[in-house]
């Protein structure tokens, strides 16, 4: 199959992009997010009628965040739109005119980048986006590996602390209540409360509270070395170096993928997950290692990923 359109649904935008066979976007067409799941895919379809303008397009694929079924064409859940067993495939096709595959967004990003990122050269992959919240993907032995019934991997979900943090899913402990960006900027608010003598340059880039500190300036201030924001990096790499390695006792795989917002500042926090990943791996001085990669593509990896899905059918 030659040329197929990915599609990634934002929270504030829709972005289609023509994907040929070596993972190279060849146009891109972006429409905003409209506020009502009927609309969304109104946006979808004119996302892709955009995109595929000049183009010979054989097939869709859509990243939606939530629940996809074993079969690729019904959300399930989604979190952020009211989606409830939405045929969303049906839906596109018989707009379009072209064969869809939905797939999970997180899945889709993470067979990007086993396919034309990070992951290149590995057989068994295990990626984690470390965005708002938490999202994974695992593929073994060359293969996206989703469940029986299509919702595998998320680990975002994972109870780390019994009877933790109240969970936007509705559970507590759950593993991106401690290692996301939502988790960094508590973990600001609450050093800079407790200490704010340590946290002048964090304080300083936003509007000097403890409440205006957001995402970008605990990024900010900790290249800059502020204490507080360099110690919520620590923490947050701490929850997720530990996770990790509990994905390595139950994959194997030869790499971890670490992409998402989050991952976007590279070693700041890199680093330090690789050395929490070495001190929770349970025979750690006896096995191997599996390596932990930066994701390479970003934000294209969603759509890159599901055009490539679309072409595999």
């Amino acid at each position: 199959m030659g040329l197929t359109i990915g599609v990634d649904i934002g929270g504030t935008k829709i972005a289609a992009g023509v994907v040929d066979e070596e993972g190279r976007i060849l146009s891109t067409f972006k429409v905003a997010t409209p506020p009502t799941a009927e609309g969304i895919v109104d946006a979808i379809c004119a996302a892709v009628a955009g995109a595929s303008e000049g183009h010979d397009v054989e097939a869709v694929g859509i990243g939606a965040a939530g629940y996809v079924d074993d079969k690729r064409a019904t959300v399930l859940f989604a979190p952020n739109i009211d989606w409830r067993h939405e045929p969303l495939k049906d839906k596109v096709e018989q707009r379009v005119g072209l064969p869809v595959v939905v797939e999970n967004d997180a899945n889709a990003a993470a067979w990007g980048e086993y396919r034309f990122g990070a992951g290149q050269g590995h057989d068994d992959v295990i990626c984690i986006t470390l965005g708002t919240g938490l999202g994974g993907g695992i593929i073994i032995g060359n293969k996206l590996r989703r469940g029986r019934f299509g919702v595998a991997a998320e680990f975002g979900h994972i109870r780390v602390v019994p009877d933790g943090l109240l969970c936007g899913c509705g559970s507590q402990g759950c593993w991106e209540q401690y290692a996301s960006g939502r988790a960094l900027v508590r973990y600001a608010k609450q050093r800079a409360n407790a200490t704010p003598e340590n946290a002048a340059v964090l304080l300083g880039l936003g509007d000097g509270s403890v409440d205006g500190i957001e995402g970008k300036h605990i990024s900010e201030a900790a290249r800059q070395g502020d204490p507080v924001a360099v110690d919520s990096f620590r923490e947050l790499a701490r929850w997720a170096g530990a996770g990790l390695a509990d994905l390595a006792s139950l994959f194997d795989p030869s790499a971890f993928i670490v992409g998402g917002g989050v991952s976007d500042e590279g070693e700041l926090v890199l680093d330090p997950i690789r050395k929490s990943f070495r001190r929770w791996l349970i025979g750690g001085e006896w096995r191997p290692h599996a390596q932990v990669l930066a994701a390479q593509l970003g934000g294209k990896a969603g759509l890159v990923g599901a055009a490539d899905l679309a072409r595999q059918g």
